[in-house]
C-alpha cells in the first residue's frame, strides 16, 4: 500500500469512529464494528474499497455529508459512498441500481451484506427481525448479482 493511500485509509478509519460515536447497533454493540469488519473483509490491497466500506454508512446515518467527505476524499470515492447511500423514500431497485453501477460501491455492498448475514450476526437477533433481513438481502444479492 502506497503511503498516500495508508494515510487516506487512516483519515476515513478516524472520521468514520467519530461520525458513529455513540451509536449502537441492533444488539447493542458499538456501531463502528459493523463498518470496520466489512472493511477488514476486503483484501488488503483493496484500499480504495477498504475506505469507502469504513464509510459506507457515515451519509446515511450520521452528521457527515457528501460535501464534507468531497473537501479531502477524491471525487471516485465520494461517488462510491454517495451510490452507498441510500436516499429516504427511495425505491430498493433504484438503490440497488445506483449500488451496481458503480464498481467499488458494488464490492463493498456485497462485502456488507455478507457481514449482515454472517451467521454470528445473525444469531444474535430475534427471529422475526432475522428472517426479514435474510430476505431482504436476498433479494438485493439476486439484484446485485443479475
Amino acid at each position: 500500500m502506497m503511503e498516500c493511500d495508508a494515510k487516506l485509509l487512516q483519515k476515513a478509519i478516524d472520521w468514520a469512529s467519530f461520525a458513529h460515536e455513540g451509536q449502537r447497533d441492533k444488539v447493542g454493540m458499538p456501531y463502528i464494528l459493523h463498518p470496520l469488519a466489512v472493511m477488514l473483509s476486503l483484501p488488503a490491497y483493496d484500499v480504495m474499497g477498504r475506505i469507502v466500506a469504513v464509510l459506507h454508512d457515515v451519509v446515511e446515518d450520521t452528521g457527515l455529508t457528501l460535501d464534507h467527505l468531497s473537501k479531502w476524499l477524491p471525487p471516485h470515492l465520494v461517488e462510491a459512498i454517495d451510490a452507498m447511500s441510500k436516499r429516504k423514500g427511495e425505491e430498493l431497485e433504484t438503490y440497488w441500481a445506483r449500488v451496481k453501477a458503480n464498481p467499488i460501491a458494488l464490492r463493498v455492498k456485497r462485502a456488507d451484506i455478507a457481514h449482515n448475514t454472517s451467521p454470528e450476526r445473525l444469531d444474535m437477533l430475534d427471529e422475526r427481525t432475522r428472517e426479514r433481513l435474510k430476505k431482504k438481502y436476498g433479494k438485493a444479492l439476486a439484484f446485485l448479482n443479475s
